[in-house]
């Protein structure tokens, strides 16, 4: 069964025919000009390490996650009828860094070379930039204290995976090594893979081999031996909680709610740990299933600053001139307001949904009049529908604009038919890759699909006499097909049946198990969570349930990585970052309110960081497992945002002081730091770890402090921050 979260691999005969879609690293705010990338903004550059070849796997034009080429088949594989927009590049043509104003790749799986940063890579490139400089004071004694601890507590170190250390330096390695355990499960990103792994994406078949086309390396095989194989189900989420025995190596507190508070929001607050704790853990998640009945928080309510949010795409077609004279587009506007309810709502697990299903069932962010259709399908197809069934989601996808655009369904008539979303709807949106389907049915299901397109206004339309006539044959599923007119009802038929397969049934599940359990979930999860979505006709909140009665669930502390949008939201959450300007914030030449520029400026970070809401370009949606995003260069680059943070630096919010962050300050230096530490990562630190937390600012344990910690407190956020303990969730 092929794993959305894994870069999926395409078949040899796959003929991927439609229009080529602007990559995410064009997308940018009209307001703000040409995107600039990391580098050119702060000085550092990327490190060095092997190419993707050296490692195994396919260059960036082949590579899905590479911004720098197209993911899918040459341009001479390519239906009748297909469109080609003028100024595109060919698809499958290899894009240069100049190619596209202000653009330098920035994201993909991008391995750290096994001899760190400063060490030539295997392909004989240079050696790579030194660190950015994260000292904040002019005393050089401390300035170097500062770094030598941050490097061997997490800072340059490491992001420690249960056993598996993603290792960013000799250095980082060494000191890592000592302080968390070290030895053959400390393992360096970039470890040549082996065995199934050695297989490119674009060749391996079986969900086996493609997860191992990540996971088979050195890391992901210490991941696997650290991972719990088996389990069991009980009767409650608190039962399971409770009777299930953390066995698994893990820098992480072994404290159930602080890892439903991390798996289950988008990063735990010590509003919602009290929460857990004051409710209990059944009452809080049976809240959380019921997200309609959350009061929406002041930051949802300043969505209405956006006001493309609930605009149609016919209205949004007849305002779009003097939209766009505003500077607002609404594929912009639907992102910034997705990132608020990530940081500031209450409905956590309704948002973690969200953006799960916005994986699975995805559709890019920016493509031919995305400007009109994109937000409405994240409004009323995957909001709609995330606690619902997914059999319902499936029809509504299928009958909304975006979709049929984005996969050029307008395009295919019963003349030329357009294979493009016939195929996606078996490959990714339902029974995968490995669901038994063969291009015959592929072909079938195309013919079944037309008639499906949009009028001049944006909005569905079923046309007869589009649509091909005749008995087709789709797996089991099978119809006469016998009048144009029945067509659509015939294609929504099939879309249920496709959404109600076993083959579907495992393929969500084994995305679901992934999100919330480990990136290689034990089979019994997987077979239990299938055998739930199938007794209950697809509907999603009995699956989650089971999840959370499953001990493999609460077993598996430590055991994911956050992606970098997923570090940077829980960074907002975890200072209470609010919504609200800071004092004497100036909007400068921005006519548009505080809180949208500043969710407008989360965007370009995170677009920057590699990461944002529905923003992989190709519709295989962004992977979820941790090898997929060592990336040297995005790590650094979010400490330092992190750090922009403690110092209240992005205006249109407010922030809490660094000395205010811990309440009533504690006399000694070691209880500030174990006071911080519970502030900031939700845990108490191992003596090891606050000893080098100390080294930072000079000073022992049982020093007197002041309530500025002798002005450490930022460098000392900022440390923490980079650690593992907030590196993973």
């Amino acid at each position: 069964m092929a794993d959305h979260f894994v870069p999926p691999h395409r078949r040899d005969e796959r003929q991927w025919d439609g229009r080529e879609q602007p990559p995410q690293y064009g997308y940018h705010d009209h307001q703000s000009g040409p995107a600039h990338s990391w580098a050119e903004r702060t000085g550092a550059v990327y490190a060095d390490g092997p190419s993707y070849e050296d490692q195994g796997y396919p260059g960036p034009a082949a590579h899905p996650q590479s911004p720098a080429g197209p993911a899918y088949q040459p341009a001479s594989y390519r239906e009748p009828g297909a469109y080609q927009p003028a100024g595109y590049p060919e698809r499958g043509a290899h894009q240069p860094a100049g190619a596209y104003p202000g653009y330098e790749p920035q994201r993909g799986p991008q391995w750290v070379g096994p001899d760190g940063l400063g060490a030539r890579g295997t392909d004989g490139r240079g050696p790579a930039a030194a660190l950015p400089d994260l000292a904040d004071v002019d005393d050089d004694e401390r300035t170097v204290a500062r770094r030598k601890a941050l490097v061997a507590f997490g800072g340059t170190a490491a992001v420690v995976v249960g056993g598996a250390a993603l290792a960013m330096s000799p250095l980082g390695r060494s000191a890592t090594d000592k302080l968390f355990g070290g030895g053959e499960d400390a393992v360096a990103a970039g470890s040549t893979p082996a065995g199934a792994a050695g297989q490119q994406p674009s060749t391996v078949r079986t969900y086996t081999e493609q997860n191992e086309s990540y996971m088979g390396s050195r890391a992901g095989e210490a991941l696997k031996r650290n991972s719990p194989t088996t389990g069991q189900l009980f009767g409650s989420p608190a039962e399971a909680a409770r009777r299930t025995q953390v066995t698994v190596k893990t820098v992480l507190a072994k404290d159930p709610v602080r890892h439903l508070a991390s798996r289950a929001t988008f990063g735990p607050t010590p509003k919602v740990l009290a929460d857990i704790r004051r409710m209990g853990i059944d009452a809080w998640l049976r809240q959380q299933l019921d997200a309609d009945k959350i009061a929406p928080s002041k930051a949802e309510l300043k969505l209405a600053e956006l006001p493309t949010l609930k605009m149609t795409p016919t209205q949004l077609k007849a305002q779009r001139d003097s939209l766009r004279d505003r500077g607002i587009r609404a594929d912009q506007e639907y992102i910034d307001a997705t990132i608020a309810r990530q940081i500031w709502s209450d409905r956590q697990l309704f948002e973690v949904m969200v953006d799960f299903w916005n994986d699975f069932l995805h559709v890019g962010p920016e493509f031919d009049n995305s400007d009109l259709v994109r937000g409405a399908f994240d409004r009323d197809v995957i909001r709609k529908h995330a606690m619902g069934n997914y059999a319902d989601m499936l029809v509504a996808a299928n009958r909304h604009p975006a979709l049929l655009i984005y996969l050029n369904q307008t395009q295919s008539s019963k003349d030329e038919i357009n294979e493009n979303l016939a195929r996606e709807n078996l490959e990714l949106y339902s029974v995968g890759v490995d669901g038994g389907y063969k291009e015959a049915d592929v072909k079938a299901a195309a013919k079944l699909q037309t008639g499906r397109t949009i009028n001049k206004d944006f909005e569905y339309v079923y046309q007869p006499g589009r649509h091909f006539v005749g008995k087709v044959k789709i797996l089991g599923f099978t119809s006469a097909n016998n009048t144009a007119e029945g067509g659509e009802q015939a294609s929504e038929a099939y879309f249920r049946y496709l959404a109600n397969h076993s083959s579907t049934a495992r393929y969500v599940a084994q995305n679901l198990a992934t999100r919330f359990v480990s990136d290689t979930p034990p089979k019994a999860l997987v077979d239990r969570l299938a055998k739930t979505y199938t007794a209950n006709k697809t509907a999603i909140k009995p699956v989650l349930m089971t999840l959370f009665c499953s001990s493999e669930f609460w077993a598996a502390v430590g055991q994911k990585v956050r992606r970098p949008m997923e570090y940077l939201v829980a960074t907002y959450r975890t200072l209470g970052v609010s919504p609200e300007p800071s004092a004497g914030y100036q909007a400068g030449d921005s006519k548009r309110p505080a809180f949208a520029s500043g969710l407008s400026g989360i965007r370009r970070k995170m677009v920057e960081l590699g990461q944002f809401p529905t923003g992989q370009p190709t519709p295989d949606g962004y992977p979820d497992v941790f090898v997929a995003w060592t990336s040297a260069g995005t790590m650094i680059n979010s400490w330092n945002e992190a750090a922009t943070l403690i110092d209240g630096q992005r205006k249109e919010f407010s922030y809490a002081k660094p000395q205010q962050l811990v309440g009533k300050a504690p006399a000694t230096a070691g209880a500030y730091v174990d006071a911080l530490a519970k502030r900031l990562v939700h845990q108490t630190l191992s003596a090891k770890e606050k000893a080098l937390i100390l080294s930072i600012a000079g000073v022992p344990a049982s020093a007197k402090v002041d309530a500025a910690f002798l002005g450490a407190v930022p460098a000392i956020a900022r440390a923490l921050l980079a650690s593992p303990q907030h590196h993973l969730r």
